[in-house]
């Protein structure tokens, strides 16, 4: 998801850009990185002094000491999906693969008992992840979720109200999941937690997570141990998704043109061998966290100039269906990654005549058929973007969802509120559409079982 002005992402590039990066590759190639920002208002999230270079060396190696003393130790664990609990692979400690429950058989599977239970309001519901209203939940959104049964939220301030503040709004949220609401079917609750100038949740209890650049400078093993960390504090607050890592790849020459990525420096690397081994290594430990992760911006806003929040027709002119560019996602779904969010912009040698959100090719025949992924392709905002302004809120999800979509991210209520009727209204005239309706709704209830968020 780009930045936004006077929220989260509404960050500006910071001045020196050149000499930040060159610091992390002279100074400390293995470790952390000095992070140098400037003081900017209360709605920004970049540092306003420097942190130390030994502190966080210093951290670098405790975390290193703790990966290599949990060798002989068992990791971390979650009751599996059976339970309905974030689970892990056997002995990598990689995320469970969410696949599609069985429809039919002796015994249906819960998402199934769960999906039966529903009305079409409620299903159509479960497709939305909507934002919440600075970091609290207003009457206004409880009022939305309860009349279109939302089923997801997210973030979309900065907050510095700490663990304990945050962990007050998601238990206020959680209220809601009864069953005339969701049918018992708890919140995913998200927020870009990406590190660096992209980091929602602020304030006692949550570190200062350094941005990608530094992250990617790292050994994997160390980064894993870090996003555990960061995981288990997001846990704490009652947050079970992150929207992140960024998988994009961004070259080196053309990272300073490229607003939605590059200039804000969320990129983890500018090779596709690195951005995959440390994106993988994200995953993996917030997992352990049982944290939820969103591989994001498929298929790559790397090679892009413009940011499809602030800008229309921002094009990739480069990408093609094969490139080595996409390698890190591929990785990410390798090693189960939950969410996969596709981008606003427009591929021309994929699919030139539609954004990639609205493109069967990149989400049917790319992600599902070629990559095999089986979890949920959720959208970049769909409400206040510029990429998709001139385009009816209705159209936008309708187009999505027919696409190959699965879940709406819609940062305004009232934008929701539209979209969410004209999908139902659709489903209700056409049989096809409410399949595919059907079909995503049962990849957002998987999932959700995954990390205990069912009543079964």
């Amino acid at each position: 998801m780009a930045p936004r002005p006077g929220r989260l992402h509404g960050l500006r590039a910071v001045p020196g850009r050149a000499v930040v990066r060159r610091r992390f590759s002279r100074l400390i190639p293995r470790g952390w990185g000095a992070f140098i920002g400037e003081g900017h208002d209360n709605d920004t999230v970049t540092f306003s002094k420097a942190i130390p270079v030994c502190a966080l060396l210093a951290l670098a190696a405790a975390l290193s000491s703790c990966a290599r003393a949990s060798d002989g130790l068992a990791q971390p664990t979650h009751p599996s999906a059976r339970t309905g609990h974030p689970g892990t692979s056997p002995g990598d400690g990689s995320p469970a693969q969410v696949t599609n429950p069985p429809q039919a058989g002796r015994s249906r599977s819960c998402p199934a008992r769960v999906f039966a239970g529903m009305s079409q309001s409620q299903r159509v519901g479960q497709l939305f992840i909507v934002g919440l209203t600075g970091d609290g939940l207003d009457p206004g959104t409880a009022r939305a979720i309860r009349a279109h049964h939302f089923g997801s939220v997210m973030f979309t301030a900065t907050s510095t109200a700490g663990v304990s503040g945050i962990r007050s709004a998601t238990a206020a949220v959680q209220s809601l999941a009864d069953t005339p609401a969701t049918a018992g079917a708890r919140f995913f609750v998200a927020a870009n937690q990406e590190g660096g100038e992209i980091q929602a949740l602020q304030g006692a209890g949550f570190q200062r997570i350094p941005p990608a650049v530094a992250q990617g400078l790292l050994p994997p093993a160390v980064l894993q141990r870090a996003a555990m960390t960061w995981g288990s504090e997001l846990r704490a607050a009652g947050v079970n998704l992150d929207l992140a890592p960024v998988m994009d790849v961004v070259p080196r020459a053309t990272a300073a043109q490229n607003q939605p990525i590059g200039v804000l420096q969320r990129e983890l690397g500018h090779d596709p061998a690195t951005v995959a081994e440390h994106g993988v290594a994200f995953i993996r430990g917030m997992s352990q966290a049982g944290v939820a992760t969103t591989a994001k911006h498929f298929p790559g806003l790397g090679r892009v100039r413009g940011n499809t929040d602030f800008t229309a027709a921002v094009a990739d002119t480069v990408t093609t269906p094969d490139d080595p560019y996409l390698g890190p996602f591929q990785q990410a779904i390798d090693v189960g990654v939950p969410f996969v969010m596709v981008a606003l912009a427009t591929y021309a040698r994929i699919d030139a005549h539609h954004l990639a959100v609205f493109s069967p090719i990149i989400m049917r025949t790319m992600l599902r058929a070629r990559m095999h992924f089986r979890g949920v392709i959720v959208s970049d905002d769909l409400a206040a973007a510029a990429a998709v302004a001139s385009i009816p809120p209705a159209t936008r999800a309708i187009d999505f969802l027919a696409a190959g979509g699965d879940m709406i991210t819609s940062r305004l209520v009232v934008a929701a509120e539209a979209m969410d009727e004209a999908v139902l209204a659709r489903a209700g005239d056409s049989a096809s559409f409410r399949s595919e309706v059907n079909s995503a709704v049962m990849r957002v209830l998987a999932a959700k079982q995954a990390f205990g968020l069912l009543p079964c």
